[in-house]
């Protein structure tokens, strides 16, 4: 209860072992589900169940009735309009990093934002060409595909052009990614973007956006760079662009600088103003509409030579089967473009799904990209997810749902058909500096490194690791790498884990680590160690034997059974007498401690004194000098608060190491188990003569009372506190 005027309360209760806990205090019982029953609720089919999936597979649906068309409408129309205009130029110069026609990026942001619209559950993100992903593509159509040098022998790849089997191989992996995306969201596993975490993700886009920026630079510069994939690429690239710097077109360095100079400030004043400006300024839509005026004006293709982009065509070309030849060639590239696109489309949508208050479903999410992705490929787009830039107009310039991506959708579709022709005379520089641009927010993620460094050091380890390996191998392999780092500071974390020894906070039933504070109760008697230990067999036993228990248990039995085992022969010989004093030695010489080593698994087995006159103190001196080392602790408390599961060797190495304690006569309690641990303890016959299930209490200062009362001069002679019998607060 609490008393009065005070933050204090006051408990009183009887001391609770997890056995007496269990008698007073009766459990409900809960039937658990077997596996075939979740299979049979699974297929359940009713009305109500119907109802649900077309809910959840169609969740245009849910937000659409609560539609607010005089609130939202004009916002949506804004916001899709801006965002469209965003979309066309990034879908134009994102293609570049795919090794594609830029009008094939076009439609990249139209197809797959249909599909979107009718599955997707987030509201805000922009669905489309994404930088890294177009990277990845890229390095797997060159590798296929080499500008330079003999092409992989796959069959329907005969007769077509160098573009046209690109944009072929481009769509079969957009097709693979998809299914790869429906596959794992009809399997529920939306749960493995939690093994990316944002670290390794910030580590990877840093490369990432390295890797854009070099492969950009023959635009920038107007060099005629062949592409190039697999480890050190990056490396053997900037060779080339070193050894032709000579060969630097000037008039596509003068528009990139330009460009780059004019978007940046515009970008920086956009952000500086937000909250002024009514929508943002469309810097990028602005400049490439005066870049391509002035590029037609001056026929900067015959007078300068500057490469301009290549419009095959008006019109959406009717849709193809992918190539399964090339599903075999690219299903390793395949799986991390599956990984990347859905965790970054994931992160964005979990972003503004805060913000704005409504939740997304992951396995949802990659249902939706994996259909958006197989619905493109059909039609020639690359794999899509979402652009953090063009997310953040969509959302900025008022978008309150996916009707705002529709109506950006539409006008892609408008320039696609209609309009197009109008962007031929752009200089390919142009793009290549937008995309330069718009990699600011993923470069200065590197100023996160300082900041890892001084709060988690193996979080730091992981990023440098993942952002090193990617630039330097590839960002297939350099992804791979991230996740080995991360699995391999999760392991050692694990396997050499924080533990303490804890002591009680005078007048309190709290507990805490002995060397943090000043005013505690410690005794060497009994001593409370705390963990997360036990999950594996190895960890379990290093850390009992590292829990500052000052002994190995099993030497000491074997020492102390070796011990009795030269007792015996004294005291059959006659050299050693039983007297009301204790032991005589009536031996005139000295006597050797028994070196029989025989029967060794006898010396691992419990003390045995039935055929003994009495029980041997083994702290106090022994009869012919034998020694045996001193054992000052009779109690040992584990603290299995922070142990959330036991598998099957750790169960095995914890009763082994229990064992080994009771049998050197120390007592072993363990405190704040879980109830599931427990019951599981039960399941797997865990209990036996020696471990009892009496040694589970309910709290640490359960187990610490029981301590005291059966060992009532541990506190008063071990470590001379004045503690109040009525109270009990322990010393430990």
């Amino acid at each position: 209860m609490m008393r009065p005027g005070s933050k204090q309360y006051v408990v009183a209760r009887p001391l609770y072992s997890e056995d007496s806990f269990a008698e007073e205090h009766e459990k409900v019982y809960r039937e658990r589900k077997t596996i075939l029953d979740h299979v049979k609720q699974y297929f359940k089919c009713d009305a109500e169940r119907a109802k649900s999936i077309a809910l959840s597979l169609l969740p245009v649906i849910g937000w659409l009735k609560i539609y607010q068309i005089k609130e939202w409408l004009l916002s949506d129309i804004v916001s899709g309009v801006s965002t469209g205009l965003v979309a066309v130029l990034q879908g134009l110069a994102y293609c570049l990093l795919a090794s594609l026609p830029a009008w094939y990026g076009l439609f990249s942001a139209f197809f797959p934002v249909i599909m979107y619209f009718f599955l997707g559950t987030s509201r805000h993100i922009s669905v489309g060409p994404f930088p890294v992903l177009c990277l990845m593509i890229g390095s797997v159509v060159t590798k296929l595909v080499p500008d330079e040098g003999a092409h992989v022998n796959i069959t329907g790849l005969e007769g077509l052009s160098i573009d046209d089997q690109r944009v072929l191989i481009a769509s079969s992996v957009t097709f693979l990614v998809g299914i790869m995306q429906l596959v794992m969201g009809v399997l529920q596993v939306g749960f493995v973007v939690m093994y990316l975490s944002d670290t390794l993700v910030s580590g990877f886009t840093t490369a990432a956006a390295v890797h854009i920026v070099v492969s950009q630079l023959k635009f920038v510069l107007g060099l005629q760079v062949p592409g190039i994939s697999g480890p050190l690429s990056i490396i053997y690239t900037l060779e080339i662009i070193f050894n032709k710097i000579t060969s630097t077109n000037v008039c596509d360095v003068v528009i990139s600088l330009v460009i780059m100079v004019v978007v940046f400030i515009v970008k920086e004043l956009n952000d500086r103003y937000k909250s002024k400006l009514p929508v943002p300024i469309p810097i990028e839509v602005i400049m490439t509409v005066i870049a391509c005026g002035v590029s037609y004006a001056f026929d900067f293709k015959t007078t300068y030579g500057i490469e301009v982009i290549v419009l095959y065509n008006f019109s959406y070309e009717p849709p193809v089967a992918p190539n399964l030849q090339i599903f075999q060639q690219t299903a390793l590239d395949a799986f991390p473009m599956a990984i990347v696109g859905f965790a970054v489309a994931f992160s964005v949508a979990k972003v503004y799904s805060v913000k704005y208050d409504y939740t997304i479903d992951g396995n949802q999410e990659l249902i939706a990209f994996g259909v958006s992705n197989i619905f493109g490929a059909s039609f020639k787009s690359f794999a899509a997810s979402t652009a953090l830039s063009r997310s953040a107009v969509q959302e900025s310039t008022g978008g309150k749902t996916q009707i705002a991506g529709l109506i950006s959708a539409v006008m892609v579709m408008i320039v696609t058909l209609a309009i197009g022709y109008l962007l031929e005379p752009l200089p390919k520089s142009v793009l290549g500096a937008v995309v330069i641009v718009n990699l600011k927010g993923m470069l200065m993620q590197v100023r996160d490194v300082p900041y890892l460094w001084r709060r988690d050091k193996p979080d730091c380890v992981v990023w440098l690791g993942t952002c090193i390996a990617s630039i330097l191998l590839g960002l297939d392999l350099g992804l791979a790498v991230g996740l080995g780092v991360e699995l391999l500071s999760i392991v050692l974390r694990v396997q050499f884990p924080r533990c303490s020894v804890l002591a009680n906070i005078k007048g309190t039933d709290i507990y805490r680590d002995r060397k943090d504070y000043l005013k505690v109760c410690c005794t060497v008697l009994c001593k409370i160690f705390m963990g997360s230990f036990c999950k594996y067999y190895i960890i379990c036993i290093y850390v009992i034997y590292v829990a500052q228990v000052g002994f190995n248990p099993l030497r000491i039995l074997r020492k102390r059974n070796k011990a009795l085992r030269t007792i015996r022969k004294l005291l059959k010989k006659g050299d050693l007498q039983w007297t009301s004093k204790g032991f005589l030695n009536t031996s005139c010489g000295p006597i050797r401690e028994s070196e029989d080593d025989s029967n060794v698994e006898e010396l691992d087995l419990p003390t045995d004194f039935k055929d003994l006159p009495a029980r041997i103190d083994w702290n106090a001196e022994l009869p012919a000098n034998i020694v045996v080392p001193r054992v000052d602790l009779h109690s040992l408390i584990l603290d299995f608060a922070a142990v959330s599961f036991l598998d099957i060797s750790a169960l095995k190495g914890l009763k082994t190491a229990l064992k080994e304690l009771i049998r050197v006569e120390v007592e072993v309690y363990i405190v704040d188990c879980d109830p599931y641990i427990l019951e599981k303890l039960h399941h797997c016959c865990f209990f036996d003569d020696e471990v009892q299930p009496s040694m589970f209490f309910v709290t640490l200062h359960d187990a610490m009372l029981h301590i005291l009362e059966k060992h009532p001069d541990t506190s008063e002679k071990k470590s001379g506190s004045n503690l109040r019998s009525r109270d009990r607060n322990v010393c430990t």
